[in-house]
């Protein structure tokens, strides 16, 4: 299921998204200040984040950047500043999308279907990723071994996952701590290291010579 945050302090429009989003199948996370959001970000990973510009204690503009700094997640702006000049400032801080307030339920919707597509390649409910005898259910969150379950903990199966969602590209460490860890989280490489072992243990017929699960020298990790 995709994770999205919406960071607004408008907390009944917030509501009302995030219901709407939950009747589609996503799952909604909410922040009413920068504040909120960078200490869900230092904890969790999410797919896309709708971000308000005028936030209590800063701009989404500056939540934007400096999210750039560590992490590629998919943002969209959704604000009553509509000038060209805002849009352009949106931009350039790396925004992947600006919708005006008020917006149609039906378009932010289109909206975040079109960048999750764009951005993970396919819809997760179909996508099923495949290496060696193992099988990565994305939407149901399972995998399994020659036809047999097997149990992964939750930063487990997202690691996987984002390295599947990647499958023959070297994933930079750094990346997979911010993408699978959160953000801003003070996770270390060695926690990383652990958990590659672990799926090393679950998934490879030879955890010390992985055919798969592959160490890229002086970068990171790739699924091949």
């Amino acid at each position: 299921m995709w994770k999205i945050l919406i960071v607004d302090d408008d907390e009944a429009l917030s509501d009302i998204t995030g219901e709407m989003l939950e009747s589609y199948g996503y799952e909604v996370f909410k922040a009413g200040s920068a504040e909120e959001a960078f200490a869900l970000l230092t904890d969790n990973r999410y797919d896309l984040i709708i971000l308000d510009i005028n936030l209590p204690d800063g701009t989404g503009f500056d939540v934007c950047e400096e999210l750039r700094e560590v992490s590629s997640v998919p943002v969209v702006f959704a604000s009553a500043r509509t000038s060209v000049d805002d849009k352009v400032v949106g931009f350039e801080k790396g925004a992947d999308d600006y919708i005006p307030k008020p917006y149609s339920m039906k378009e932010l919707l289109v909206r975040v279907n079109a960048i999750i597509r764009r951005t993970y390649g396919s819809s997760e409910a179909e996508e099923k990723v495949e290496f060696g005898d193992v099988v990565v259910n994305m939407s149901s969150r399972s995998v399994t071994k020659g036809g047999k379950a097997v149990s992964l903990s939750l930063k487990e199966f997202d690691l996987l996952a984002f390295l599947c969602r990647n499958k023959g590209e070297a994933v930079e460490k750094d990346k997979l701590i911010s993408e699978v860890w959160g953000a801003f989280s003070e996770v270390d490489n060695s926690t990383l290291t652990v958990h590659i072992r672990w799926l090393r243990e679950k998934l490879e017929d030879n955890p010390s010579k992985p055919e798969h699960i592959k160490t890229v020298f002086k970068v990171g990790y790739i699924i091949e």
